[in-house]
């Protein structure tokens, strides 16, 4: 994080070539500066234990055990037919739980001669299952015998710090190479204020990073995460504050709603009232339009919350304004959807200027990639003389060609899927920025928010209008309970004989060529990697089988835009009773005759998803059922995420969740472009306060030095955190 030229060497200068290409290769480390903040994940204490009951499948863990017992076994197999093939199983205990080890082959020989019961050791490598029981298979290992001048120098101290390892490099390789650079911690230029460390009571930088290596106590540890997540919190956060100082400084053109326009004439058509989240949220939005500077803000709201009726009463206020708005959608049916739901909502003030149009109305264009000429063409007309107020569109929208008379607000829906490119090239559109709201329906938590979207206010709408019905959710153990699937194609078909539709969702289409290298390798990884259930395939064995007799289509994304449109439109219209589709209907689809889903292989989609994909049904009045179906074990960490969707409908609580089970790095990842994520100690959940007070210092410090001129130690670590890339990612945000 520190540019100082003893914190800037390379490894390989200081660990050899061969080291330093693992660690860059698999850890993403280059530097002495990187390898000093390459932070133990946790620390082992000599008298206790790692739970081995509580180990993740599939991951790669450190673990210190004690051996129980070594048993080698000789059998016959392909490659020793005699009987010469040998296995050696060792266990090893550590109080909660006991774990297999196995070794094979000439690997046999020195953990036969060295993993004798009684010895302690740390052992590394990934948790497989293999009939029903965990274990790690060619463990690396390091025995700790306490005894040897070595052994006891390299585990200093009684706590040992256990690294976020690799395959080619165990914790303890790693821990001996940062022994090696330790000594340079004492050049780490302080990005903090003083006033500010010391107001907190925080440690320097040097001693924090020699305390989280090399603890003698656990308060050690503590201080030093203490101090690290501050860093990590305020650098981001002044990143982030030095944005918003200079969006605010951009021009834009206050947009007010005429007292008696489109707004109002619209308002009076609504058959219903809006919530009172609905007219909190508006507000927020109109006063942010009445302003001299761009609007930044960030609307989030659960699937069904009315963020499109919140949307199009901005877009409105800003058509009344003289100005005209741009919505983006992800995708092509995405756009149609929300063009023909505006039209509908907007009725005959949708069709300003033309016959039985109404006076004070305005035209509604979409704009996609697949329209035929003659239509683009005259929606860009509409476009650059002003006569559409509105237009709604894909990607197409972004291209050169397109100009705007007077473009005043971008609407992006599903953020997640825009990139920042996408969004700024938009941007340019306008005589100067427009205002820019960004909607999404993925429940983000506040700090998230804080964090990811940084540099945009955040609204929130959080109840849902009248008239959408509680949606039911249930597991279907497909491997433990087979009657429980048929019972759920039962539940569709009596769902069907009630008037009603359904979907059921694949992770995968099926046409794809199956690729010979990808073959099945085990018996006992069958369960585990068998292919993702594929959209083709099940819907031919449903229309034969279980749903035989009811109108059955497909939709995915690699069909041709006019099927898709056609699809969607017979199931809107009821003509199809079971539409097997991918997770193109994840966002804004809308078909409230649409009651039950059946999700299969549900284990493959993350949390946010399914909550996503589940508020497709229980639109209208009838109430909604999700079906959730998996081969997964019960005691699988993904049986129990799928039992955390079933139990809640609650976004926020979900995104919570989900965010705890994957490390937030992920999340941030995603979000800033791909570049490595800055967070190694700050836990985005749990740090809720610190990232909260770290906003409100960070901007305290860019309001008062934007240019950060006397704080050289900080411009060190800001330029280091936006190297390239993330420069970019926020400069476009």
């Amino acid at each position: 994080m520190d540019l100082v030229p003893a914190l800037e060497e390379p490894l390989k200068k200081v660990l050899g070539p061969a080291t330093a290409k693992v660690m860059a290769e698999h850890l993403g480390l280059h530097s002495v500066g990187d390898l000093l903040h390459h932070y133990p994940r946790r620390y082992e204490e000599r008298g206790q234990l790692t739970h081995l009951a509580d180990l993740p499948m599939d991951e790669h863990v450190t673990v210190v055990a004690q051996v129980a017992d070594a048993r080698l076994h000789t059998f016959a197999s392909a490659k020793a037919p005699r009987g010469k093939g040998q296995r050696l199983e060792v266990t090893i205990t550590d109080g909660s739980g006991r774990l297999q080890l196995v070794f094979f082959g000439h690997g046999v020989h020195k953990p036969h001669k060295e993993l004798l019961p009684g010895t302690r050791a740390m052992f590394a490598g990934k948790v497989s299952l293999f009939n029903r029981r965990l274990q790690l298979a060619h463990p690396a290992y390091e025995l700790l015998r306490g005894d040897a001048e070595e052994t006891v120098e390299t585990w200093a101290g009684a706590l040992i710090p256990l690294y976020p390892a690799t395959a080619k490099l165990e914790s303890w390789k790693i821990g001996k190479a940062i022994q090696t650079v330790l000594p340079s911690a004492q050049e780490a230029v302080d990005p903090l204020p003083e006033s500010l460390r010391e107001g907190r009571g925080l440690v320097p930088l040097p001693e924090a990073l020699l305390k989280i290596h090399r603890p003698h106590t656990k308060a050690d540890i503590a201080d030093a995460h203490a101090r690290l997540k501050w860093d990590e919190a305020f650098v981001l956060q002044v990143a982030l504050a030095r944005r918003r100082h200079a969006d605010a400084q951009l021009p834009a053109v206050p947009r007010k709603p005429a007292p008696d326009g489109l707004l109002s004439a619209f308002d009076d058509r609504l058959p219903f009232t809006l919530t009172d989240g609905q007219q909190k949220v508006s507000k927020e939005i109109f006063d942010d339009l009445a302003t001299d500077h761009p609007m930044h803000r960030l609307l989030q709201g659960e699937v069904g919350s009315g963020k499109t009726m919140v949307a199009l009463r901005a877009m409105l206020a800003v058509v009344d304004a003289g100005g005209q708005a741009a919505m983006l959608a992800p995708t092509e049916v995405l756009a149609q959807q929300h063009h023909r739901s505006i039209v509908e909502m907007m009725g005959e003030l949708a069709e300003g200027g033309m016959l039985g149009g109404s006076e004070q109305g305005t035209k509604v264009v979409l704009l996609t990639g697949s329209m035929g000429t003659a239509a683009r063409r005259q929606a860009m007309l509409d476009l650059v003389t002003g006569e559409a107020g509105i237009v709604i569109g894909t990607h197409a929208l972004i291209e050169d060609k397109v100009q705007f008379h007077d473009l005043g607000l971008v609407v992006v829906d599903e953020q997640h899927r825009f990139g920042v490119e996408q969004r700024d090239a938009l941007r340019g559109k306008g005589k100067q920025p427009p205002h820019l709201l960004v909607m999404t329906a993925t429940p983000i938590p506040r700090t998230v928010a804080m964090t990811v979207f940084g540099d945009l206010e955040t609204s929130v709408l959080d109840q849902l209008p009248a008239g959408r019905s509680p949606i039911a959710s249930h597991v279907v153990p497909a491997a433990d309970k087979p009657h429980f699937l048929t019972r759920a194609w039962e539940r569709v078909r009596e769902e069907v004989e009630n008037g009603h539709q359904a979907y059921v969702v694949c992770p995968r289409i099926g046409d794809e060529e199956d690729d010979p290298k990808k073959a099945r390798k085990s018996a006992e990884d069958e369960a585990e990697k068998r292919p993702p259930l594929a959209v083709l395939d099940i819907a031919d064995q449903l229309a034969k089988g279980p749903l035989s007799g009811l109108r059955v289509e497909v939709l995915h994304g690699r069909m041709h835009p006019d099927d898709k449109d056609a699809v969607m439109r017979r199931f809107a219209a009821g003509e199809t009773h079971v539409l097997v589709a991918t997770t193109v209907i994840e966002v804004g689809v809308n078909v409230p005759n649409a009651t039950a889903m059946v999700i299969m292989d549900a284990d493959r989609f993350g949390v946010s998803q399914l909550h996503q994909l589940r508020g497709r049904v229980g639109r209208g009045s009838a109430a909604g059922l999700c079906l959730l179906v998996s081969e997964m074990p019960e005691a699988s960490p993904a049986r129990q995420r799928l039992n955390a969707v079933a139990s809640t409908l609650d976004g926020f609580e979900l995104s919570r969740i989900d965010l705890e089970q994957r490390r937030e790095g992920d999340v941030l990842g995603q979000a800033q472009s791909g570049a490595r994520t800055s967070l190694r100690v700050l836990a985005v959940i749990e740090d809720e306060e610190i990232i909260a007070e770290a906003r409100q210092e960070a901007t305290a410090v860019v309001e008062a030095d934007p240019e950060l001129t006397g704080l050289p130690g900080l411009r060190t670590a800001l330029d280091a955190l936006l190297d390239e890339e993330r420069e970019q990612y926020l400069e476009k945000g």
